[in-house]
């Protein structure tokens, strides 16, 4: 169960407000993060997002030790993955790689096996984030490259104009959340294949009839006419339309009272009546060309704002209504936005403060639910983890599992030298259940201090105190 409400938006690290999140609670993720660009970005002075800005550049002093510590300890084929990116591309890009693997693998945790996730990127990062993905999520769970063509054209020196985004499309297993979208026809397609009309509007003529021949009533002449070498085969499956006979030459008769039968001037073969107005238009696929990037009044000025119609597309495919969806690089919150417009719930999470003024404001402008927005600092209580008394009753326990040695530098040491600690610091959306308790020795406590354990074992790892 969900331990946080629908419409909150958190302002604070992505990552330890995920870490406080219910495990398996989510139906939908779209994250829109950094895209290691080494740019960066403002809002127009004057522009809603005034005061909006970020440094989409990285290097490994950004990056927390315990982060790099814990992929490369508890994710090993991951960590090579990022370690061969950071080879071929740079130190910048291992450092980013880093950053996103740690919240990756958090999302894996917060998704329902029915769920989906939806990664914004561009080139600079989409082939080593496909990598990651796979990796986290399963190769088999990958499921499309969508090519989103953002702007028609662009200016480049020397070679051809970057015009378009990638958005990496992954499920949590095989029983992910599916609705089939559909795009209009083209002007081309109408005029050459729906070439008939009448009052219902434009037509193209279906086949009444299948091949192979039947000795039965569907191979026998109707209203005088042979099928020839196939047999009838009216179509009983249409929008609006009533339950038809089981007789083949009833079912005709009926679908002729109600005007769906075709009747050529010339005298040949009828053909069932399939109208344009009925029709759901084209399959999607995964070239996305016919959405541009927001322009006024949706564009708010804030750097990397991306299109309303963009986020309800990947919001009505992979969700129903009441379902969860989280953004947890939201922005200005076009994800929450386009969630709120189509019934599903939802959880925003940003660093920045102007993050929740936006919000806030855009909501209210677009939904009218400014005063049902909750906005929170804190890090939420995980609610699905077993926590049966204060964490320090746990200190007998523990010592006898580690047969009395500090669990950071493996040092044997007496009882009462043991302090209980953290795994994960209660400050970075650690839990009192048992599973994040250890004991540590007073040197090494001290050393880790509110800071994961993946950062003390490194430092130990520094000094040579352990291998």
């Amino acid at each position: 169960m969900l331990n946080v409400a629908n419409r909150t938006l958190f302002t604070g690290d992505n990552l330890d407000v995920m870490r406080g999140i219910n495990s398996e609670c989510i139906d939908l993720i779209y994250l829109d993060p950094p895209f290691n660009s080494n740019q960066d970005f403002e809002a127009p002075i004057g522009s809603p997002a005034d005061g909006a800005e970020f440094t989409d550049n990285w290097t490994l002093d950004d990056i927390d030790v315990a982060w790099h510590g814990h992929i490369a300890e508890e994710h090993p084929g991951l960590y090579a993955i990022i370690d061969a990116a950071g080879e071929c591309h740079g130190k910048s890009m291992k450092a980013y790689l880093i950053m996103m693997s740690v919240r990756l693998l958090e999302m894996k945790r917060l998704l329902k096996p029915t769920g989906s996730i939806y990664l914004h990127c561009d080139p600079t990062a989409s082939h080593y984030l496909k990598m990651v993905l796979d990796s986290i999520f399963n190769r088999n769970n990958f499921l499309s490259e969508i090519v989103w063509k953002r702007t028609s054209a662009h200016s480049s020196a020397r070679r051809f104009g970057p015009v378009h985004d990638i958005i990496l499309f992954y499920s949590a297993s095989d029983k992910f959340v599916w609705n089939r979208a559909y795009t209009p026809y083209d002007d081309d397609y109408v005029e050459k294949f729906y070439r008939h009309q009448d009052t219902k509007g434009l037509y193209r003529i279906g086949d009444l009839t299948a091949s192979g021949i039947r000795n039965g009533e569907s191979g026998q002449p109707w209203k005088g006419i042979n099928p020839g070498n196939r047999h009838w085969a009216p179509s009983r499956s249409f929008p609006g339309g009533e339950e038809l006979p089981k007789s083949t030459h009833a079912a005709l008769d009926a679908l002729d009272s109600m005007g769906r039968i075709h009747w050529p001037s010339n005298g040949g073969k009828p053909g069932f009546k399939r109208y344009l107005s009925e029709m759901q238009g084209v399959l999607l696929q995964d070239l996305w060309a016919d959405i541009e990037i927001p322009k006024r009044p949706e564009k708010l000025g804030y750097p990397t704002q991306k299109p309303l119609k963009l986020l309800e597309r990947i919001i009505k495919a992979s969700s129903h209504e009441g379902q969860m969806v989280l953004d947890p690089f939201c922005g200005c919150a076009t994800a929450c936005v386009a969630a709120e417009h189509l019934q599903r719930e939802w959880i925003g999470i940003d660093l920045a403060e102007k993050a929740a003024d936006l919000v806030r404001h855009r909501l209210a402008d677009a939904t009218g639910i400014f005063g049902k927005i909750t906005h929170r600092t804190d890090i939420p209580v995980r609610t699905d983890v077993y926590q049966m008394k204060h964490y320090s009753n746990f200190k007998n326990e523990l010592y006898g599992r580690q047969e009395g040695k500090c669990a950071g530098c493996g040092v044997l040491f007496p009882f009462r030298n043991m302090t209980v600690d953290h795994i994960v610091p209660k400050s970075k959306g650690g839990q009192d259940n048992e599973e994040n308790l250890q004991l540590l020795c007073g040197a090494c406590n001290s050393d880790k201090g509110d800071r994961p354990m993946e950062y003390l074992l490194a430092k130990l790892k520094e000094r040579g105190t352990i291998n």
